[in-house]
């Protein structure tokens, strides 16, 4: 079998051996990173002293959630979107009080004292909720979908942690009314 060089594998040899495959990695040495997420797993003891009807992790830090069925047959990892700044980020324990496929969106206070002419916005495609919403006990605090997945695994919120679409579906199905949530 004979082994012929192509310009592509010619031109990939080249390159490593030059070391500039590792160029990437050593060149972002000092960039500040916008867009991460690190996806590790976390026990529920840690948070809970019971699973509960099931329970959930939000980590604003690592822009993950974490999901455990009530029985803790299942557990899941989410990425997400988390508040823009600390002083928008709530922490602390809540639990889901309510549902709603197809949510619509309202300004709070403080977002219509920075932007007086946002009004509300019924559920579709311009929608900031996306296709599902989760509230929480803390009033304006949701686990909510977006349409924008640009957002996702970025500080881009005003308190709400987003998910994709896709994401929120499956995750709204799994938590009943009563999931605990942990923000962290």
């Amino acid at each position: 079998m004979s082994h012929t060089l192509t310009r592509r594998g010619a031109l990939v040899l080249g390159a490593a051996a030059a070391g500039t495959l590792a160029a990437p990695a050593i060149a972002s040495e000092g960039i500040t990173r916008r867009n991460i997420s690190s996806f590790s797993m976390q026990d529920w003891r840690d948070h809970f002293d019971t699973l509960g009807v099931a329970s959930i992790v939000a980590d604003t830090t690592s822009r993950a959630l974490h999901f455990w069925s009530g029985d803790g047959s299942d557990y899941r990892i989410y990425p997400t979107s988390v508040p823009l700044t600390e002083e928008l980020t709530k922490r602390g324990y809540t639990e889901i009080v309510r549902k709603k496929v197809g949510p619509s969106w309202t300004p709070t206070q403080s977002q219509l004292e920075r932007y007086p002419d946002w009004k509300p916005i019924p559920p579709g495609p311009d929608n900031p909720l996306g296709t599902h919403a989760m509230y929480l006990s803390w009033p304006a605090y949701i686990i909510h979908g977006t349409h924008d997945t640009r957002k996702i695994g970025r500080r881009s919120s005003d308190g709400c942690i987003g998910l994709y679409n896709e994401k929120i579906a499956e995750l709204f199905q799994l938590c009943p009314i009563g999931t605990q949530v942990r923000v962290i």
